[in-house]
């Protein structure tokens, strides 16, 4: 790498996001933030998002951070009926999400933030895309079928689209990365601003 190049540090666990990101092809860390994630009532969904991805970027900015990093959070919602699905305490509630969900339309949000070490406001970028997800009827049976892979447990709205929840889905309209967790498009036009292109 050169060392002019910006380092992105991803402050995130999920290998999801690991995988899109590495789409890129651009040199990446790991570390994964531990942000409060508690937010009004009364916050929107774009709002909920956005402001949560900020908060995850700066809870990993340290003393110790490369000189010209790029810091990358993220957070991915599930909306339906106006309330937010989150991921599932237990495989009751995850139970209790996927039949609600059944049969219907929901919408996902991801929000993204991108900041440039030292933070400024000129180098603090955040956004948000989102897609509406049209779910097939899914009887009890499937549900405890699926419950029992583990696969629901750490996912927004108790399914993942990417993985074996992907059989539950009849249509997707919108930014399909954006369920799975980081808006890759969104991402690059971004991280092309803070001087890290991935086409260059």
């Amino acid at each position: 790498m050169n060392r002019h190049e910006p380092l992105l540090i991803l402050a995130s666990g999920s290998p999801r996001r690991r995988e899109l990101l590495s789409l890129l092809n651009l040199p990446f860390e790991v570390r994964p933030s531990d942000a409060d994630e508690s937010t009004p009532q009364d916050w929107e969904p774009e709002k909920i998002v956005t402001e949560l991805a900020l908060r995850k970027a700066r809870a990993v900015i340290g003393e110790k951070m490369p000189e010209n990093a790029i810091v990358i959070g993220s957070d991915t919602i599930v909306v339906l009926d106006g309330q937010v699905l989150g991921k599932p305490a237990n495989a009751e509630e995850a139970a209790g999400m996927l039949r609600r969900l059944s049969g219907r339309k929901h919408e996902v949000y991801t929000g993204l933030a991108c900041i440039g070490v030292p933070e400024q406001p000129a180098r603090t970028l955040s956004g948000y895309s989102s897609a509406r997800v049209t779910m097939r009827e899914i009887s009890d049976s499937e549900i405890a079928a699926y419950i029992a892979t583990g696969e629901p447990m750490d996912k927004a709205g108790s399914y993942a689209v990417q993985g074996l929840g992907a059989v539950f889905v009849e249509r997707v309209e919108g930014d399909y990365h954006a369920i799975v967790g980081l808006p890759v498009a969104l991402l690059y036009r971004m991280l092309t601003r803070l001087g890290a292109n991935a086409l260059a």
